[in-house]
């Protein structure tokens, strides 16, 4: 499938969600019996998932009063609700062992650049824990887990995860603005392999229509930072986040991805 074909299936791809039921949202995604094509008289934003399952933070809090206001939110890079000052994220689906996990990060200031990323199992053990360096400009960041056997998600576990920023003295740990988001992993099917194998570099819109939100979102920014200039990616990652009420995100430069096999961030000065 070439790039120039995507700008005009994504839409069909996101619109056609709305078909799904509220019954099919509310067990772990079956892939091999849901519908695959997409309906074009679709017309309504698509619906994601408010099914009882976990919930956490998808905007964030703070953890006491000591932390100064920012001019904007952290906020998870996934589907939610806003209700009030309330702000609520769905648990999301992934195909992989080793997920990214997405966060926009405001404009800090110097004395909050430090965060932290962790992932705990339902029991709140922890599985990864690691501290992060924070980017001085505004940004999306990825956090990637390493591809070591004891980091690996389970397949039908749920997993929650947090992502803090540190606010005020950096020894004072008890500080934070913080999101919390809860992933699960589901099988790789074989009708989801075929899909896959015909999408070729589109896959963020198979994993879209199949609801695997975090690989949709993964391989669609990874498609952004490595072409910047690309029209086309720019507009549907623009639409994958209005879909999802973020548009106010959807301008933001993607800055950082933590990737500890690379041993280092990696920035991308140019989608700023």
């Amino acid at each position: 499938m070439s790039p120039m074909k995507l700008a005009g299936i994504i839409p069909l791809l996101l619109v056609s969600l709305t078909s799904y039921s509220s019954l099919v949202w509310a067990q772990p995604p079956e892939l091999a019996n849901r519908p695959q094509v997409p309906n074009p008289n679709h017309s309504a934003r698509p619906k994601f998932p408010d099914n009882g399952a976990p919930t956490g933070r998808r905007k964030g809090g703070t953890s006491r009063d000591g932390c100064l206001p920012l001019n904007a939110p952290v906020t998870a890079l996934v589907p939610g609700k806003e209700i009030a000052e309330e702000s609520t994220s769905f648990l999301t689906y992934t195909i992989s062992e080793y997920p990214t996990f997405w966060v926009y990060v405001p404009a800090l200031p110097i004395n909050a650049r430090l965060g932290e990323f962790l992932l705990q199992d339902e029991n709140d053990d922890n599985i990864y824990r690691t501290s992060l360096s924070l980017p001085e400009k505004p940004g999306v960041v990825g956090i990637t887990l390493p591809q070591n056997p004891q980091y690996a998600l389970k397949t039908n576990k749920n997993y929650q995860w947090y992502f803090k920023v540190f606010c005020g003295n950096s020894q004072n740990s008890l500080d934070y603005f913080y999101v919390k988001a809860w992933v699960q992993r589901v099988p790789l099917t074989q009708d989801l392999q075929n899909q896959l194998k015909i999408a070729q570099s589109g896959e963020y819109t198979t994993y879209a229509v199949n609801q695997i939100w975090q690989d949709a979102i993964t391989n669609l920014a990874n498609l952004r930072r490595t072409n910047p200039n690309s029209l086309i990616f720019i507009q549907d990652w623009t639409l994958l986040l209005k879909n999802i009420g973020l548009s106010e995100i959807a301008t933001a430069s993607i800055v950082e991805l933590h990737n500890p096999q690379k041993g280092v961030a990696q920035s991308n000065s140019s989608l700023e």
